[in-house]
C-alpha cells in the first residue's frame, strides 16, 4: 500500500460529544497521532460508540453528493442534471481524467476503512470495570460487553463496503486488513487480483453476519445502523457483479469480449436467497411511499437516514416551486416503462404519443414529476411557456422532474413542512432482483426466476412475465426490471458496466421531450416531442475510474487503469 490508508494529519477528533472529522490525504498516510490519544478514545465505551458513529458518516450520501447537488444518476442515461455548469457533466461529456474525477471517493473510503481497522484493533481496550466490579450492573455490563462485540462487526461491515465502493469504481485496490504501522514500508506492494479482492470483502461479509443481529439488539435508536441482513446483502452484490462479464475479465475492455462462469453465477444465487431465507424483509405495499422517508419499512436492509431537512427538495423541486431543477429524469428512462397491460409503450403509437404518461407502469408516477400533475397544492407546467417548462431559469431540460425522495409537504418558500429523508443501499426487491439474475445466467429453467420478478412487478400492479422466454430475452427483461425498479438508487451506471453496455447507454445522445401547449381549443392540448438534449460521451476506458495519479505515485510497480 503506499501511504494512505491511516491518514496523516488525516483522523478523527473527538472530545466528549463533540466530534469533528479534519481533512483526509492519500491512500497510504498513515496515522501519526493526529486524534485524542487512542488510549483516552478507546478506554471510553461513550467515545468508542461515538467513534463508530463518525465511521458511518463517511458513507456515500446518495441525494446530494454531487456538485451542485445533483445525484449521481445524472451521470447516467437515466437523467441530465438542470444545472449543466455543475461538475457531473463532466461524466456526460467525457472531460475528466485521473486529476479531476468528480466522484472520486478515494481519500474518503480509505479513512473509513482506517477508522474501521483502529475501532476492531482497540474497541476490546474499552473500560468497563465500573459495572464489572458492581453486582447490581452485572446486566448491563454484559449488556455492553455484547454491544462491543456488534460495534466490531459493524466495523468489519463497513470496512468491506468501503473497499467495495472502491472495488466497483477502480478494479482491484489496496486491500487493507488492519491499522499500518508508522515505521512499515507499503510502497511496493503488488496489485491484488479482482478474485482476491472479491474473496477478501465476501469473507468480511461472513464474518461480521456471525456476529451482527437481524434486528437493532437493543432499541431502535440503531436504526440505520448494519445488520446481520446487511452484510449478506453486501455479500450478494458484490458475488452478483464478480460474476458480471466486466468483473471476470477486468483489463478486457472489448464489450464482445462476454466472458461468463456458471460456478459464480450460482455463487451469487446463493447468496441473494440467503437474503431472503432470513426472512426478516417484506416488499413494502406501496412503492411511491417507501421512499417518503419509510426508514422503519420492513424491505429496507440498509439505508441512510437523513435529518430533517428541505435540501433535497431546494435541489429537486420544480422550479416555480422554489427548486432548482436539480436531477430531471430522461426520456431514456421513460421509455422503459410498461404500459399498464403490460406491453411496451411506442412514440409510434398515437394514442401513446399524445400522452405518454397515460396508462404506465405506476412506478412512473412515484419517480417523475411530469407536465400538469398535480403537485403540492398546484400542478405541474412543464411545456414551453409554462412556469416550470423549457428555457425558463434552471427549469427541467428533459420535460420531467423528479419525484422520488421528495416530500411534498415542504413549503421552500417559509420552510414549513420539512421532513427527513432515507436512501437505500439495500433493499429486498433489489435482492430478488440480484437472485433472478444469477438464477438466469446458470439455470435459465428455475421457476424461481419468473417467480420473483413477478413479486416486484406484482407491487406495482404489473402483469406477471409472458411465460416461454428464452434466456436471453429473461436476461433483457430483468435488466429492464431493475432500471425502472432501482431508479435514481445509483445502480444504474455499475449495472451498465458490469454488463458491458456503456457505449449504447451511457453513450447513447440523452433524450428530453419538447412539450407545446395548443390554446385554441375550449381545454388545451398539448403535443409531445422527444428530441436530444446532449450528445454523450463514453469510451471504453470509462467501465474504470483511472486510479488517482497521486496514488500511483506511491504505489510503485502500479499500471493505471487500462487506456487511461
Amino acid at each position: 500500500m503506499s501511504k494512505s490508508i491511516i491518514k496523516r494529519g488525516a483522523a478523527a477528533l473527538w472530545l466528549g460529544i463533540g466530534m469533528s472529522l479534519i481533512s483526509c490525504s492519500g491512500f497510504l498516510d498513515r496515522e501519526a497521532n493526529s486524534y485524542i490519544d487512542k488510549d483516552m478514545t478507546f478506554s471510553s465505551y461513550i467515545r468508542t460508540q461515538q467513534y463508530l458513529t463518525n465511521i458511518y458518516t463517511l458513507l456515500p450520501d446518495g441525494l446530494t453528493r454531487m456538485d451542485g447537488n445533483a445525484m449521481f444518476d445524472a451521470a447516467t442515461d437515466d437523467a441530465e442534471f438542470a444545472l449543466q455548469t455543475a461538475e457531473v457533466q463532466s461524466f456526460n461529456t467525457g472531460a475528466w481524467n485521473a486529476a479531476t474525477n468528480p466522484d472520486n471517493p478515494w481519500d474518503r473510503c480509505y479513512m473509513g476503512i482506517r477508522m474501521a481497522c483502529e475501532l476492531m484493533d482497540h474497541a476490546d481496550e474499552v473500560n468497563l470495570d465500573a459495572y464489572r466490579l458492581d453486582p447490581k450492573t452485572h446486566t448491563e455490563y454484559e449488556n455492553r460487553k455484547k454491544d462491543i462485540r456488534i460495534w466490531k462487526a459493524e466495523a468489519r461491515f463497513l470496512r468491506a463496503f468501503f473497499h467495495f465502493e472502491l472495488l466497483k469504481r477502480f478494479g482491484p485496490v489496496p486491500i487493507v486488513k488492519s491499522s499500518l504501522s508508522i515505521s512499515g514500508d507499503y510502497s511496493g506492494m503488488a496489485r491484488p487480483s479482482m478474485d482476491e479482492c472479491v474473496k477478501f470483502i465476501v469473507n468480511e461479509c461472513d464474518t461480521a453476519a456471525k456476529y451482527l443481529d437481524l434486528k437493532p439488539w437493543r432499541d431502535d435508536t440503531a436504526l440505520g445502523h448494519a445488520t446481520k441482513g446487511a452484510a449478506l446483502a453486501l455479500k450478494s452484490r458484490v458475488l452478483l457483479y464478480a460474476a458480471s462479464p466486466l468483473y471476470l475479465d477486468y483489463e478486457n475492455l472489448d464489450e464482445t469480449n462476454l466472458p461468463t462462469n456458471a460456478e459464480k453465477w450460482e455463487l451469487a444465487a446463493k447468496a441473494a436467497k440467503a437474503v431472503i431465507d432470513l426472512g426478516a424483509y417484506q416488499l413494502a405495499t406501496s412503492y411511491g411511499q417507501l421512499f417518503q422517508n419509510q426508514f422503519q419499512s420492513t424491505e429496507y436492509i440498509f439505508m441512510r437516514r437523513y435529518t430533517v431537512s428541505d435540501n433535497v427538495e431546494k435541489a429537486n423541486f420544480p422550479v416555480s416551486f422554489g427548486g432548482t431543477g436539480g436531477t430531471n429524469p430522461s426520456v431514456n428512462l421513460l421509455d422503459s416503462y410498461e404500459m399498464t397491460d403490460g406491453t411496451d409503450f411506442s412514440w409510434t403509437n398515437p394514442t401513446q404519443a399524445a400522452n405518454p404518461y397515460a396508462d404506465r407502469d405506476s412506478r412512473m408516477d412515484a419517480t417523475f414529476l411530469f407536465n400538469e400533475q398535480n403537485f403540492h397544492n398546484g400542478k405541474v407546467e412543464c411545456y414551453i411557456g409554462g412556469k416550470d417548462g423549457l428555457y425558463q431559469t434552471n427549469a427541467t431540460t428533459t420535460g420531467h422532474y423528479l419525484r422520488k425522495y421528495l416530500n411534498e409537504s415542504v413549503n421552500i418558500q417559509t420552510g414549513g413542512g420539512k421532513l427527513g429523508h432515507t436512501f437505500p443501499f439495500f433493499r429486498l426487491a433489489e435482492i430478488y432482483l440480484n437472485y433472478a439474475e444469477a438464477l438466469n445466467e446458470y439455470a435459465p429453467d428455475n421457476a424461481d426466476i419468473a417467480r420473483y420478478v413477478n413479486l416486484v412487478r406484482e407491487r406495482a400492479d404489473q402483469h406477471p412475465l409472458p411465460s416461454g422466454l428464452t434466456q436471453d430475452e429473461m436476461r433483457q427483461r430483468i435488466r429492464r426490471e431493475r432500471r425502472v425498479e432501482l431508479a435514481f438508487e445509483e445502480h444504474r451506471a455499475w449495472d451498465v458496466r458490469r454488463w458491458k453496455v456503456a457505449s449504447s447507454t451511457l453513450g447513447a445522445p440523452l433524450r428530453g421531450l419538447r412539450i407545446e401547449r395548443d390554446n385554441t381549443q375550449a381545454t388545451p392540448t398539448y403535443t409531445y416531442t422527444p428530441y436530444v438534449v446532449e450528445r454523450r460521451a463514453f469510451q471504453p476506458k470509462m467501465y474504470w475510474y483511472p486510479i488517482p495519479q497521486s496514488e500511483l505515485m506511491k504505489l510503485v510497480g502500479w499500471k493505471q487503469n487500462p487506456q487511461w
